[in-house]
């Protein structure tokens, strides 16, 4: 019970602060957006870049880590895919976005606080390298897939469609900035002192920022869409997922406690906000992308807190 006062309880309740904030109306109705736009633009891109240029390069691409996660990630997302052909049939951008959900951490926003919370600077490689694969590999592919079926209708070429993804995956800050972080460590390059105090002290506005911004975006959203397939999701995305990557990183593998654990927990996180974003951005599964955030982000409460007790953590 100890990692619920000490690691979920704070982190849960930044959330509630802003969740309390936004019902209020103490910010404003620009605020949600503008707090986002800090995190992601000027808060995380430092802390990744920092955390991955002290650390040697081994370190940060972690095989036995990349094997839980991706692991747990694909077994999940191939199961929830061919489930919703029967079961949810629909076009394959919304099977596409389906499959996503069953995945798709919130790994930037929750993720790392999270993992910092509990592990300390141990933390903070495992939760960076599982926010580059979801913010390049699994949203890249699952684009790939939207845009092939959507893109059919537009007369769009499969080769236009690749190269857009690329190019809109290496504008990402949350992609660049922990390359860049891996290229200095690689090459040894001495990192300035001020340069090193300017990061880590934006950076450590990231965390109950992102927390606060979750907290901000579960107000006044409306609950609509199919609710079994949402309930469905979350139960893949909150036990399924999880529940895999812990039998690959614990059972299948060897790996350092910390890594283990967090891949674990990364897992068990509730779905990204991007989810709803990329819904709105296709107009395609907006309803129930918007609910599955809402509700595995409100479930998430109860099951990350039993996971830390289940996994010792703290």
């Amino acid at each position: 019970m100890q990692a619920i006062v000490d690691v979920a309880f704070p982190v849960f309740a930044i959330m509630a602060c802003g969740w309390i904030a936004g019902r209020i109306g103490l910010l404003g109705d620009l605020a949600s957006e503008a707090l986002n736009r800090f995190v992601y633009f000027v808060a995380l891109p430092p802390l990744m870049f920092i955390a991955t240029a002290k650390v040697p390069v081994v370190d940060i691409l972690h095989g036995p880590f990349l094997t839980a996660y991706g692991g747990g990630a694909l077994v999940t997302a191939v199961f929830a895919f061919l489930v919703a052909r029967r079961v949810f049939p629909d076009r394959f951008a919304c099977l596409s976005l389906h499959g996503l959900s069953s995945i798709y951490s919130n790994t930037g926003y929750m993720g790392i606080p999270l993992l910092l919370s509990a592990f300390g600077q141990a933390g903070a490689p495992p939760a960076i390298v599982s926010s580059i694969v979801n913010a390049s590999l699994v949203l890249g592919i699952a684009t790939v897939m939207i845009e092939l079926d959507l893109g059919h209708d537009s007369g769009k070429k499969p080769g236009r469609i690749a190269r857009d993804v690329v190019v809109a995956t290496f504008k990402n800050p949350l992609v660049l900035a922990p390359i860049a972080g891996i290229a200095v460590s690689v090459l040894g390059i001495p990192i300035p002192r001020a340069f090193d105090t300017f990061c880590t002290l934006v950076g450590n506005a990231a965390s109950p920022c992102a927390l606060f911004a979750i907290g901000l975006f579960l107000v006044g959203k409306p609950i609509k869409g199919d609710l079994k397939e949402v309930g469905w999701l979350c139960v893949l995305k909150l036990l399924l997922q999880p529940l895999l990557t812990y039998v690959i990183a614990f059972k299948l593998l060897t790996m350092d406690p910390v890594w283990a654990k967090s891949a674990v927990i990364m897992a068990a996180l509730p779905i990204g906000t991007t989810l709803s974003v990329l819904g709105q951005k296709y107009g395609v599964y907006v309803q129930r992308s918007t609910a599955a955030v809402l509700i595995s982000t409100v479930l998430s409460v109860a099951t990350v807190s039993a996971l830390l007790v289940f996994l010792e953590v703290g």
